[in-house]
């Protein structure tokens, strides 16, 4: 199976699996970037994989623990995002190579900043 720049699945120069393209909205899936499970491949990526247990985490959390988002909070949470920032782009530019270990625990912390200041956001909408 080969994936092209768009990440289709392309076998013999035709789609193969066009169900799975609303997919690729949400990660790329690429294989070698992806966990696996003995001959089975997660759904999304490892940088996604920790984005979403700890985004998911978080929400759950938030709902019997209140807490206070201030600024601080906030200005942590971007903080949060940026070592993701720096893995991915350094990698989209060749600066070096990435490992699976590392994209999941900085997809932690993206996925931890990311809910906070998606909870932030939610609260100033409201208030």
């Amino acid at each position: 199976m080969k994936i092209n720049p768009i990440y289709l699945d392309l076998v013999d120069g035709k789609i193969d699996g066009a169900y799975k393209f609303p997919f690729y909205f949400i990660c790329h899936r690429i294989p070698d970037r992806t966990f696996k499970v003995g001959k089975y491949y997660f759904p999304v990526c490892a940088r996604c994989t920790g984005i979403y247990i700890s985004a998911f985490s978080y929400f759950i959390l938030a709902m019997f623990v209140p807490i206070v988002y201030s600024m601080e909070l906030i200005i942590l949470a971007t903080l949060f995002i940026i070592p993701t920032a720096i893995d991915g782009i350094s990698q989209l530019l060749n600066k070096r190579n990435s490992n699976n270990h590392l994209r999941f625990i900085t997809g932690l912390f993206a996925g931890l900043g990311l809910a906070i200041i998606a909870k932030a956001i939610k609260f100033i909408i409201i208030y």
